[in-house]
């Protein structure tokens, strides 16, 4: 009977761990021109070359208590940035920038992570 409690027990503990562990998602991503009011103004996947800033806009839920996620920017398969912003409520809005120089054409992606460096979502996009 105590063997079974316990087991109980370390079942529940587990649960728990890996429940909170995998809770946080992102719900929404894009890449856009502007943030207006907490919200993207346009979502894009093709950018045109001349554009001076884009911002990686997620919508981050799930988190039990206060964490992290990074936005880590690529341009081809060049790390040009990372960004670690604050997640502070189980929804959650927060974006990153980048200065865009008119050389930079090629697939670019924002890798979103986690606090332990997970990748949560990839958010592909190209400028030409």
């Amino acid at each position: 009977m105590a063997l079974r409690r316990i087991f109980r027990f370390v079942l529940l503990i587990s649960l728990v761990f890996v429940s909170s562990v995998h809770a946080l998602e992102v719900e929404d991503a894009s890449i856009t021109t502007q943030i207006v009011k907490r919200a993207p103004i346009d979502s894009l996947n093709t950018v045109p070359a001349d554009v001076d800033k884009l911002y990686c806009f997620t919508r981050i839920t799930g988190a039990s208590e206060d964490t992290w996620v990074t936005h880590v920017w690529y341009c081809e398969d060049k790390e040009l940035t990372r960004v670690r912003l604050p997640v502070n409520s189980l929804n959650w809005r927060t974006w990153s920038s980048k200065r865009v120089m008119p050389q930079w054409k090629g697939a670019w992606r924002v890798e979103v992570l986690d606090n332990e460096g997970q990748a949560l979502l990839i958010v592909p996009f190209s400028i030409f």
